[in-house]
């Protein structure tokens, strides 16, 4: 039996920012994760963006082929992305579709692209709505997350990293049948996260599971449950890399319970020209930077090339 974890709640709109901070603080250096609420999309939002993921996911393969991912924006079938390659899996069990910055931070052509309005006529205005408001939550989040590191709270956006960040949606589609092959099948092979911060919502039906010592084998795992209202976070390795590993990128990964499962991940990531380097706060003549400065593009595109290479 895996056992669930109790991950702290963090309101995004408590007066008290101070006592916030200390218990993102708390979270980050213990999990990696936490719960997020007043975060400023309400249930009906969530409820709709859901409706027209599936009403997507639908679609015939033909249909979804037509979007197939390019820069990372796009459609991803079944099986074509395997996050743990040292796993005997064939792929991961679950489809996606990324939307990347609505301002296009890297070419003057926006790269995103867009179901027809003849078959899906609210979809784009929808996750558009929904986009927007994820990256204000995220940015409002980072100003709490700069002073539990006991910096600035606009220190983030001093250092260039929220202008134009380099934000992704990314809506999952997790099949309901477990299939029958041999070969191990995980919706999501285990993997921790690239960039800052994760927002994930939810449609209720459970499968995710963290392990908290990555480095400790045998894993253990223990499933996050789902709590109504909530936003699940957790923090990236670009974050872990800029706290000299205070804060701390936990691996994660997604079961298959017989049961369909639909859910949307926001990755707030760096302007690609950010330069993350060790936080002052986070090391000491004891504790010294483990890691050389790095743009932060450059970081998220290796990154990414690895996962896609096979």
């Amino acid at each position: 039996m895996t056992e669930a974890l109790k991950l702290p709640i963090i309101d995004l709109i408590s007066p008290d920012r101070i006592s916030t901070a200390n218990s993102i603080r708390q979270a980050c250096i213990d999990y990696g994760f936490f719960y997020l609420v007043n975060h400023g999309m309400e249930e009906e939002l969530l409820g709709k963006v859901f409706e027209e993921s599936k009403k997507f996911f639908l679609l015939p393969l033909e249909e979804k082929m037509k979007m197939p991912r390019k820069e990372h924006r796009g459609y991803t079938p079944l099986y074509a992305e395997n996050l743990d390659p040292t796993s005997s899996s064939k792929g991961d069990s679950k489809e996606s579709f990324y939307i990347g910055p609505l301002e296009d931070i890297t070419t003057p052509v926006n790269l995103n692209q867009w179901p027809s309005e003849e078959i899906l006529p609210s979809w784009r205005h929808m996750m558009e709505s929904f986009y927007r408001k994820l990256l204000s939550a995220g940015k409002r989040l980072l100003s709490l997350i700069a002073l539990a590191l006991n910096v600035e709270e606009d220190f983030f956006e001093k250092v260039g990293a929220l202008d134009k960040p380099n934000a992704f949606l990314r809506l999952l589609h997790y099949p309901g049948e477990l299939g029958s092959s041999d070969d191990e099948i995980y919706g999501s092979s285990a993997h921790s996260d690239y960039g800052m911060v994760t927002l994930l919502a939810t449609d209720g039906v459970q499968g995710l599971q963290v392990c908290r010592e990555k480095f400790k084998q045998p894993r253990v795992w223990e499933d996050v449950l789902h709590v109504d209202g909530a936003l699940i976070v957790n923090i990236g390795d670009i974050m872990e890399r800029w706290t000299n590993c205070l804060f701390r990128s936990t691996m994660h990964r997604v079961m298959l319970s017989g049961k369909e499962r639909y859910s949307a991940a926001f990755f707030l990531d760096p302007n690609p020209d950010c330069m993350v380097e060790c936080l002052e706060s986070c090391c000491s003549e004891s504790s010294p930077p483990r890691f050389p400065p790095i743009r932060g593009g450059d970081y998220l595109q290796e990154r990414l090339r690895l996962t896609y290479a096979s």
